[in-house]
């Protein structure tokens, strides 16, 4: 079984439990270095605008799924490859989502315990190059997420009501609940496997 397959097994087994978990406010992130500049309170509604109606726990249980099958059969050489100057590689946009899954994770741990602790931001752009991105083994990346997902899934569905609610006070967009953080990356997902979608049409025409 291939690892394309074998990862998203890790957070599958939360999908059908996150169906009952109530989530509240709303999610934020940094504009994307593939999206023209906004500012956080346009970030902010463009995120919910993704998410819309749907449940934000179902919604990040799904998406490793749905990235092994975007991924599955792309050839490393087309991972790889910026579709244009400036823009992320799938590779490079596999490997931010996997940063990004482990710096919400981290928040989230920091924010339950010491409620309205200091969150710092940080620069994805700069990540992107200061970590290599351009060097990494999309299916390593993938793997990492997979884990990462499943293990912060893990963490969400035991919280209590009131821990929801905690939140801690971000460098650029100040407070941010736990609820508020787990909506925003219902939202993320949503944005970059549309992304990478837009990628893969384009290479077959």
């Amino acid at each position: 079984m291939s690892l394309w397959r074998r990862a998203p097994r890790l957070a599958s087994a939360y999908q059908s439990k996150s169906r009952t978990t109530k989530i509240k406010s709303v999610s934020y992130k940094k504009g994307s270095i593939n999206a023209m500049a906004e500012t956080p309170q346009q970030y902010i509604q463009r995120m919910l605008g993704n998410v819309g109606n749907q449940q934000p726990l179902k919604t990040q249980a799904a998406t490793p799924r749905k990235l092994e099958r975007l991924l599955k059969g792309v050839p490393r050489s087309k991972l790889r490859k910026r579709p244009a100057p400036g823009k992320w590689s799938i590779a490079e946009i596999v490997a931010h989502i996997a940063d990004t899954e482990l710096v919400g994770g981290y928040r989230m741990r920091a924010i339950l315990g010491a409620p309205g602790t200091p969150i710092q931001g940080f620069d994805q752009d700069v990540w992107v190059t200061a970590l290599h991105y351009d060097k990494r083994d999309p299916r390593k990346s993938f793997e990492q997420f997979c884990t990462l997902r499943a293990a912060n899934l893990a963490l969400l569905k035991t919280l209590t009501p009131e821990q929801w609610e905690h939140y801690g006070m971000h460098s650029e967009r100040g407070k941010e609940s736990v609820a508020h953080i787990a909506r925003m990356f219902a939202g993320h997902d949503i944005n970059h496997l549309a992304q990478i979608e837009r990628i893969l049409a384009a290479k077959k025409k």
